[in-house]
């Protein structure tokens, strides 16, 4: 029963590792952070532009 269950978690961490180097590889978190940026810009510079309106 031990044999099975510490199989079944190397299984799931080498599942686990594959998917995330995929994602990596792929540019997925680099993308997700651009789309992030770039409405964070917007929000700052709408922030600014009231500041300075003042």
């Amino acid at each position: 029963m031990e044999y099975a269950l510490v199989t079944a978690a190397f299984i799931c961490v080498v599942v686990a590792g594959a998917a995330l180097w995929r994602a990596l590889s792929s540019g997925l978190f680099v993308d997700h952070a651009l789309m992030a940026a770039s409405h964070h810009i917007q929000g700052a510079v709408g922030w600014v532009a009231d500041l300075f309106s003042y």
